[in-house]
């Protein structure tokens, strides 16, 4: 990767020699913007809008739009973009990464490519890490968007629908990039096009780049929800599992596998507790095949059995109660394996879960499937454009090179940056070190330098807080839990004696300024006063700005002033990341805008870290020498070993993150395959070409299966049978052979042409009884009802198939081949199955016409008519209609009794307990049509939220769904405000 490194470093000069020129540019045009009215500034979008619609490229306008927000910034919110911030600005319009450094104003300098971009109409969406930030930047650089006539809107989780259409319609848009993705997998299981929120995207700067596509990078975006699942197999497989007998090898090559033949001969399955798999020999398959009384558990119809098998042996073998869960008040909860905490919430995937509920016997709980999941690497590649910002990019260049063809480009600071680190300093033990931290911060803060201590965990600045109780010294602790309270803790960090013990991912997005933050304060003095950047306040919010601001930067000067002199912001780490560039945005909180600043790491042999290069040799040298627990080591060897240990783990996290990517870029093909044509559906495309291809393809497929040997071994009597399963048959093969002379002479291209005639004509008469219109309604009610079951009947078999697929390493087989393969076959079956299951609901489906949307005058009226034609007033009764019966309703009325069942067979007789008046339907909401069993909205159903946290971590959010319609009468009006009685709405037969 070094090499690389530094072959993607040769082009900088010349880029950095671009971004000055269009930087000296800006700098040329400046006085033309400073000397127009507020008013002409602001004609200035409407100019450029006018001048792209002609064909002007945002390039072309660059400079203009550039000096037009840097005028703006200033006569807004009282800051003028610097020289290096106009080149930031450039290098992210132009689809790369800036790394600029901390304190170089990443947030103001996202507002430039925002507002050039924002004039193509499309939309921008600028990404940051938590809500929080998201808000405050729309409402603090929305300002200047809002001066220059652009609507800005931001994406938070308590968000309706509604609002959240309403956001991504704005201009620019501020969201987390959780919200963006999983807004984008919503939009792709909505039942209408009306249910979508999003509308593109085109382009996104994302801020903290590398925190949102590196370290978030490893956990997948997943909403799940209940399965159909029996859970009554997981007790079955346990007790199956319990009495089968395993065998351990662990660590077995192949002539420790021929020395213990007998064991392996005499075992039911193999474990491997390194690697964490079992797998399942032929006499425990054979077990569990006589246990369940099935013949093969192989068998296409059993596939789900196998997983319930696998997972029921995991849970015996791989997971021990007190260690990787315990049992409280009959619930199964996850242990975390760093810091032994329990994960409240927290279950395994796949199953997994279930099975270990089931070998303890507590209750087991339905598992939740896949419905819709994607990789934040897949996501961010949908943009047309996709740019970042952040510190530290440059020892990831490659990576954001390989998987987003992006370039990273480092932007000068705008002055000089004097921070002093310190050389590591290295202790035997984990309590040495602490106490040496401690000693350090105490002397620190006698003099009132500021101090920032950084920790790897919310329990390791648990601990270090109780120590500095302990030693009297005042402090404020910080973890990534509370954004709000985080930026402004974060705000203050650089007063004179604050000393602030962090995690070192909390606070990002939020400077740390020598006396404190005159934006921060000067909002929340603005806030104090109920005044708010947005809203009905924000006239008066922007007219005091100024004047607030100025009287909080005098009041922060002279502190600004002594503690630079007391050497500004001293940062400790108190152990090393798995990450340098972790370690690099720690030390980059000091020394920002050209202050002073220092920093320095305390390190111990126990840290995670140094135990990956094999400290032992260096303890057991210490212990030699009797070397005191306080008394630090400074090696070049202990150094380059530390350095050494981290390289190591970044390639391993790198490659872990390529091995996901490669793995979803299977299911990232497909899934665009899939969400295109749902997405055509939803935009009301005419699919009558694609219905009738469907038919010809289906009924070649249905032939071509059944007619693989010699013509006079067809069985054409079976073929007949599965054609009529899809539609009325209107040739009989008899008359087929007769005209053949004898079924020897039948040819299958002729069989398949007369056949695919056959059905179009049917599809015609079917079209002709209902409308062109309502058929095309149709065909768009079920191809989208069909392919959403049959996607997540995929996503479920693929999950089992990425479950399993690394055990084909075993028989020399590579696992990932294999999935794409696999993957691949079971997409082919999935659109062949699709395209089967549309023609055959579209030909068998019920039908009834509904009445117009919202035409309800004639359900409330207070008349009705009887079959003769004659009104009458009053309420309604059986027998009666709502509006004149037109004659067929009147000859209805008049014919002989008859009643239909639930299969839709029509009888004749008087009605009967469980019958039907008329075909068994859902009735239509508008007045096209509806399918039975194809409803216009998914039902609702609890959903489960999967996605990274800021730490890279995963964490689940789930959802509850109330039913609107519980306790509502059946003569009461219909909640949903059709004006119909419940009963003849949703409280109708199947109609939820």
């Amino acid at each position: 990767m070094a090499v690389l490194d530094k072959i993607l470093r040769l082009g900088e000069g010349k880029i950095l020699r671009q971004l000055e020129g269009i930087s000296a540019t800006v700098n040329a045009i400046e006085a033309d913007f400073v000397a127009m009215t507020d008013e002409e500034l602001q004609h200035m979008t409407v100019e450029f809008k006018e001048r792209y619609a002609n064909g002007e490229s945002l390039d072309a306008l660059m400079p203009e739009a550039f000096a037009t927000v840097r005028e703006a910034a200033k006569r807004v919110i009282g800051q003028r973009h610097y020289d290096v911030q106009i080149m930031g600005g450039a290098a992210l319009h132009l689809g790369n990464i800036a790394e600029m450094k901390t304190g170089e104003g990443k947030t103001l300098v996202s507002t430039l490519p925002a507002y050039l971009n924002a004039i193509a109409g499309k939309g921008v969406h600028v990404v940051t890490v938590n809500d929080y930030l998201a808000k405050y930047q729309s409402e603090m650089m929305g300002r200047i968007h809002h001066f220059l006539g652009l609507s800005v809107g931001v994406i938070t989780p308590d968000l309706t629908p509604e609002q959240r259409r309403e956001a991504y319609a704005c201009d620019i848009t501020y969201a987390t990039n959780n919200e963006l993705g999983f807004d984008y997998l919503r939009d792709n299981m909505a039942g209408s096009i009306d249910q979508c929120v999003q509308r593109g995207h085109f382009f996104s700067v994302v801020d903290e780049v590398d925190s949102i596509l590196i370290d978030e990078a490893r956990t997948p975006l997943i909403i799940s929800g209940p399965t159909e699942d029996d859970v009554k197999w997981y007790d079955e497989f346990s007790k199956i599992a319990a009495r089968m007998k395993g065998v351990d090898i662990t660590g077995w090559g192949e002539p420790q596998r021929r020395e213990h033949a007998d064991e392996i001969a005499a075992a039911d399955y193999e474990v491997d507790h390194k690697k964490r798999t079992v797998a399942v020999l032929e006499s425990g398959i054979t077990q569990v095949e006589d246990q369940l009384g099935i013949e093969n558990l192989y068998d296409a119809v059993n596939t789900p059995l196998i997983s319930f098998m696998n997972n029921s042996i995991k849970a015996k073998e791989l997971f021990r109660r007190d260690k990787e869960y315990v049992v409280q008040d009959g619930e199964v909860l996850i242990v975390d394996e760093h810091t032994g905490r329990l994960l409240a919430g927290r279950r395994y995937n796949d199953g997994l879960h279930q099975a270990i509920e089931a070998k303890e016997g507590v209750q087991v709980r339905e598992e939740y499937q896949t419905l819709a999941t994607v990789t934040l690497q897949n996501y961010f590649r949908l943009y047309e454009k996709l740019s970042g910002m952040t510190g530290t990019a440059m020892t990831e260049a490659s990576e954001f090179d390989k998987i987003y063809g992006l370039g990273v480009v480092p932007i000068p600071t705008n002055k000089p940056m004097v921070r002093d680190d310190q050389p590591d300093l290295v202790y035997r033990t984990e309590v040495a070190k602490y106490d040496a931290v401690v000693d350090d911060i105490a002397e620190r803060n006698a003099t009132g330098q500021p101090v920032l201590v950084g920790t790897v965990s919310v329990e390791k600045s648990e601990y270090l807080s109780q120590q500095l109780r302990k030693k009297g010294i005042p402090h404020t602790v910080l973890n990534a839990k509370f954004h709000a309270d985080e930026a402004q803790i974060v705000a203050l960090a650089g007063h004179k004696g604050a000393v602030t013990v962090a995690t070192n991912m909390a606070g990002r997005g939020t400077d740390i300024m020598l006396g404190g933050s005159t934006e921060f304060l000067a909002d929340a003095a603005l806030r104090k006063r109920g005044l708010e950047p947005t809203g009905e306040t924000a006239d008066a919010y922007d007219a005091a700005w100024e004047e607030t601001h100025e009287a909080i930067k005098a009041q922060v000067a002279a502190e600004h002033d002594e503690v630079k002199a007391l050497g500004g912001l001293y940062v400790v780490g108190t152990e090393r990341h798995e990450s340098r560039r972790i370690d690099n945005q720690l030390r980059g909180r000091s020394g920002r805008q050209g202050d002073p600043g220092e920093s320095r790491f305390y390190l111990s042999l126990q840290d995670d870290l140094m135990r990956l290069f094999k400290s032992e040799w260096v303890d057991r040298i210490l212990v030699m020498l009797k070397v005191p627990d306080d008394v630090p080591i400074e090696h070049k060897r202990v150094t380059g070993a530390i350095a050494s240990a981290q390289g190591q783990v970044e390639g391993q996290n790198f490659e872990s993150r390529k091995n996901i990517l490669k793995y979803d870029d299977v299911m990232d093909r497909q899934r665009k395959v899939i969400y295109g044509e749902r997405r055509e559906v939803l935009e009301g495309a005419d699919l009558e070409d694609q219905v009738r291809a469907f038919i010809d393809r289906v009924v070649a497929g249905v032939v071509t299966a059944r007619t693989q040997d010699f013509a006079e071994e067809w069985d054409l009597s079976q073929l007949w049978s599965d054609l009529r399963q899809l539609w009325p048959v209107g040739i009989a093969y008899e008359d087929l052979v007769a005209d053949a002379g004898e079924q020897a002479n039948l040819d299958r291209s002729e069989i398949i042409t007369a056949l695919q005639a056959d059905a179009q004509a049917a599809y015609d008469r079917r079209e002709e009884e209902y409308g062109p219109e309502i058929t095309r309604d149709l065909e768009r009610q079920i191809v989208l009802s069909v392919l959403d079951r049959k996607w997540r009947e995929h996503l479920y078999e693929m999950d089992y198939l990425r479950e399993g697929i690394g055990l084909r390493a075993y028989s020399q087989r590579d696992p990932l081949v294999e999935y794409q393969r696999e993957g691949y076959e079971m997409f082919s079956a999935l659109m062949d199955s699709i395209e089967e299951e549309t023609v055959g609901f579209l030909f068998n489906v019920e039908v009834q016409i509904g009445q117009p949307e919202g035409d309800v005058e004639h359900q409330a009226s207070e008349h009705h008519w009887h079959a003769d034609g004659t009104r009458h007033d009053g309420p309604m009764h059986e027998g009666a209609f709502a509006a004149p019966p037109s004659a067929a309703e009147v000859e209805a009325a008049q014919a002989p009794e008859f009643h239909f069942h639930a299969d839709g067979t029509r009888h004749d007789g008087p009605m009967h307990e469980g019958a039907f008046a008329e075909p068994p339907a859902v009735k239509a909401q508008s007045a096209k049509a509806q399918a039975k069993g194809f409803s216009a909205e998914p039902k609702q159903q609890a959903l489960s939220y999967s996605g990274p946290s800021e730490d890279g971590q995963a964490q689940v959010k789930q959802t509850k769904v109330e039913d609107p319609y519980a306790g509502v009468g059946r003569n009461q009006p219909c909640p949903c405000g059709s004006g119909k009685k419940f009963k003849q709405c949703h409280g109708a037969p199947g109609a939820r």
